[in-house]
């Protein structure tokens, strides 16, 4: 079926209008006339054309009042204007009030047809741009935060596997997010009116893990004084999230595989099958493959559950998402302790960007929530930071020993120039090459780190 446009030809001479209508009777366009201004306006309100032809001289108004009204209501149209007086001030009067193309009187059809078709085709593009930044340039997704092109790629897989039944397992560091993955690939899926159960693999005794998983009857183990339901059957229509899988007991780990195979299983001192539909994501910290190459980890059960991979992408490669989050965590911890914290420092910035964050965003957030509990507002600084970062010793900042939170009782003097490069090679390496974003924390202009790196080059080439 053919996706008509819809054309309005605002036009005072009747004759003309009928030549227009007829240059376009073989394009796949709905034509509308109006013979004065009030009316073209009236019927560009109802109508919502694609593409309106607008004479610059009517008999009630200017075209210029026209294109004036479109610009400030923000129609969603192209305007082509029309006029026997073309000049260049005229042209650029109407292109200046936004007017997409421009003809003069007399035209052809093919001149026409050709301009109409143009504005189309730039609409069509605008509209797939876009769309794409929609979908593809996204600062926020589900609980997400963050517009780095690793978590828009994250976003898709979400996204395009959200819809399906098959395994979803996610990889990624302590702190990253693949909790907030499994409930977004939940949310955003068909399964979204059904339960979403998570369990932590790692979290539970091994003895308990498959009561927990399967639920038992009473009497089937000391302690079992009652019966007991267990994730799988709560999930029932909904996900199952296997947390830390990679945890489970080898032995149990056979017993989820039939159940992945068969969707049936049996609680914990029963015989009775019991069968429900649910999906499993599952997530672990660990190499997957190099848990199944050390047998900790059954390799059919991997590929059973790795059928869709995700991998959460650490927080030290996210770029500029480090300060939103920040900034994020910040008003969020800020309103919840009923501190007056409005903004992140500039020295508070320049720590935050240039730390490796070895807890990803959970550690993030707790140094933000430990400063903004420990520190008075408006202003967040390095200082309210510092702390909490020497508690975590396994994070060091990102390049050099003279990065902002190491200490030292003595330190060693240093000839000026020497500290000044390793500032800059840290600042740079911390903005992951970027020149001028490292110029921006170090608040210098570009040209004088160009000078400075020219500089060291041209010593070092002596």
């Amino acid at each position: 079926m053919t996706d008509r446009k819809s054309i309005l030809i605002i036009e005072d001479d009747f004759a003309l209008t009928q030549i227009y209508r007829d240059y376009l009777r073989d394009e796949p366009y709905d034509v509308e006339i109006a013979l004065t201004g009030t009316e073209g306006l009236e019927l560009a309100g109802q109508l919502e054309p694609d593409v309106i032809i607008l004479d610059m001289r009517l008999p009630d108004m200017s075209g210029i009042d026209i294109l004036e009204t479109a610009r400030a209501e923000n129609w969603d149209t192209d305007i082509i204007v029309v006029t026997a007086h073309g000049t260049v001030d005229v042209a650029v009067s109407a292109m200046q009030a936004g007017a997409a193309d421009f003809l003069t009187k007399p035209f052809d059809e093919e001149r026409l047809i050709f301009t109409v078709r143009n504005c189309l085709k730039r609409r069509d593009l605008a509209g797939l741009v876009q769309d794409y930044r929609e979908r593809f340039e996204r600062n926020e997704f589900v609980d997400f935060i963050g517009s780095a092109e690793e978590m828009q790629a994250v976003y898709r897989i979400i996204e395009s596997a959200a819809s399906s039944n098959a395994s979803v397992f996610i990889t990624g560091e302590s702190g990253t997010g693949k909790e907030l993955c499994a409930g977004a690939l939940h949310r955003v899926g068909k399964r979204s009116d059904g339960p979403f159960v998570p369990i932590n693999c790692a979290a539970i005794p091994r003895e308990l893990m498959e009561s927990e998983i399967f639920g038992h009857v009473k009497g089937a183990f000391t302690g079992a004084v009652a019966d007991r339901v267990g994730a799988a059957h709560r999930a029932d229509g909904g996900t199952l999230f296997l947390d830390e899988v990679c945890e489970m007991d080898p032995d149990l780990q056979g017993k989820l595989l039939r159940f992945l195979q068969t969707g049936q299983f049996q609680k914990v001192g029963s015989e009775t099958l019991e069968t429900v539909d649910v999906r499993i994501v599952s997530a672990t910290n660990r190499d997957p493959m190099a848990e199944v190459g050390a047998g900790r980890f059954r390799e059919d059960l991997y590929y059973r559950l790795h059928v869709v991979p995700i991998h959460m992408p650490p927080l030290r490669d996210r770029g500029d998402d480090i300060i939103r989050l920040a900034e994020v965590f910040l008003q969020r911890a800020g309103t919840e302790e009923e501190k007056d914290f409005r903004e992140i420092a500039d020295d508070a910035r320049r720590l935050i960007a240039g730390y490796e964050w070895p807890g990803n965003v959970r550690q993030l957030e707790n140094v933000i929530r430990n400063a903004v509990v420990l520190g008075d507002g408006p202003k967040l600084s390095a200082a309210m930071i510092e702390p909490a970062l020497r508690l975590d010793q396994r994070a060091r900042p990102k390049s050099s020993p003279a990065a902002p939170i190491a200490t030292s009782t003595q330190p060693t003097i240093r000839p000026l120039h020497e500290v000044e490069m390793e500032a800059i090679d840290h600042a740079i390496d911390a903005c992951g090459g970027n020149v001028v974003r490292a110029a921006a924390f170090l608040e210098v202009s570009p040209a004088t780190l160009y000078r400075r790196l020219k500089q060291r080059k041209d010593s070092l080439a002596t």
